[in-house]
């Protein structure tokens, strides 16, 4: 009986194991294509890539046989990460192809399972290196690793410009936020290099964040490839608000949604009124000198300004303004910030930590844009923020002008 009886005859038996299992001893014949030992079949198949050798991750893997000499009946090509590489066996088995790109300065295992023309199993093991990338495009997550409050978006500073949306979608897919717990959250890309992460809803008080790329060594776009980059793990501490209700000159501040505190304010006059929306805490600093000059005012000032938690690059800040205690609760008086006695200033700049949230409601400014001018983030809504995401189907490229943290014009 030939090789090729034999496997028809295993085949058939095959499928009386399960509803006859007491029969399955009279399926144990020696010799047939299931139970034999696999022949080296390093003479039959070839790929383009010699063992040990490296080879090109921009060229798709190939595996051929050689002239009529059997058929490939499976691949598997796994990374050292134990990343998969999919690819598409011709009808005929004589010729494998990758479809998806290798990682570049990679190590590869490749198994290779073929069949002789009488049915008989063969397999060949090869291992490669791929060559490392000519660019490799790296991320750099921002915060810096901390804790911080329910407001703060995540960041990635890319190295290199992304433009193409296969390219970022490619991007987008291996940046990971896992968070403890879960969130309903996404990537939104602000410019070609710059990408943040935020959810639907404020984080919740005390979640647990962690950060990291999966881009190492995966091929981005022509000749680019994803580099290593450094991890990130965020802390969310309570939830902490302060509203500034401008029309009625009072700042209301919760924790966990009970209010704590509420201060006389003073915030922008006319001609320099306070933005209005939601913005993120950026920085506290102690003591900041602020003049006229850094913001352009005809009105001529000078002070030395204490306890100034900043809310915008441009040098908006909540701080102390000993000066204007008899307006504070009673008219906006200020050139944008929002004003109010030391006492209540220095508790401020102890309650709160970055992160946490300042809204101003019922000013006569401008709304607090998304991008430029600090993390406006929370103005934009969920709907228009997913749909700057390279992964969602019916989403389209949204871009703004990225925040310029050199533009630190105080304002009083």
């Amino acid at each position: 009986m030939s090789h090729t009886t034999r496997f028809r005859t295993a085949a058939s038996c095959a499928l009386l194991i399960a509803p006859l299992a007491v029969f399955s001893t009279a399926c144990d014949g020696d010799g047939h294509p299931l139970s034999a030992t696999p022949y080296d079949a390093s003479g039959q198949v070839t790929l383009n890539a010699v063992e040990g050798g490296r080879i090109d991750p921009d060229k798709p893997l190939e595996i051929s046989t050689k002239d009529d000499d059997g058929r490939i009946t499976d691949v598997t090509a796994t990374d050292a990460a134990g990343r998969y590489v999919r690819g598409e066996l011709s009808a005929d088995g004589t010729r494998w192809r990758s479809t998806t790109p290798l990682a570049a300065g990679a190590h590869y295992t490749v198994r290779v399972s073929t069949e002789d023309e009488d049915g008989a199993p063969g397999r060949r093991t090869v291992a490669f290196e791929t060559k490392p990338a000519d660019k490799l495009l790296r991320v750099r997550f921002g915060p810096d690793s901390g804790t911080y409050g329910v407001g703060q978006p995540v960041t990635a500073e890319l190295s290199a410009p992304v433009k193409d949306r296969a390219a970022r979608e490619t991007v987008e897919r291996a940046l990971k936020v896992d968070s403890q717990p879960r969130v309903d959250g996404g990537w939104h890309w602000v410019n070609d290099k710059t990408l943040h992460y935020r959810p639907r809803e404020y984080w919740p008080a005390h979640t647990k964040v962690q950060v990291r790329s999966a881009l190492a060594g995966i091929r981005v776009g022509d000749k680019l490839h994803g580099g290593s980059s450094a991890p990130l793990k965020l802390t969310i501490g309570d939830r902490i608000e302060a509203v500034t209700d401008a029309g009625s000159h009072q700042m209301t501040v919760k924790r966990n949604g009970e209010v704590i505190r509420t201060i006389p304010v003073t915030t922008g006059k006319p001609g320099y009124d306070t933005r209005n929306g939601v913005k993120v805490i950026l920085a506290k600093e102690s003591f900041v000198r602020m003049t006229s000059a850094s913001i352009g005012s005809s009105d001529f000032y000078d002070l030395g300004v204490y306890w100034a938690t900043r809310v915008t690059w441009s040098g908006e800040y909540v701080h102390a303004a000993p000066w204007s205690v008899g307006s504070q609760g009673a008219a906006n008086v200020s050139h944008g910030c929002t004003g109010m006695s030391t006492e209540n200033a220095k508790w401020f700049f102890d309650t709160v930590k970055l992160g946490d949230i300042v809204e101003v409601v019922n000013s006569g400014g401008a709304m607090m844009t998304a991008f430029d001018n600090g993390f406006g983030d929370w103005n934009v809504d969920w709907a228009k923020w997913r749909k700057a995401s390279a992964i969602v189907p019916a989403g389209s490229h949204v871009g703004s002008t990225p925040a310029d943290a050199a533009r630190l014009r105080p304002q009083v």
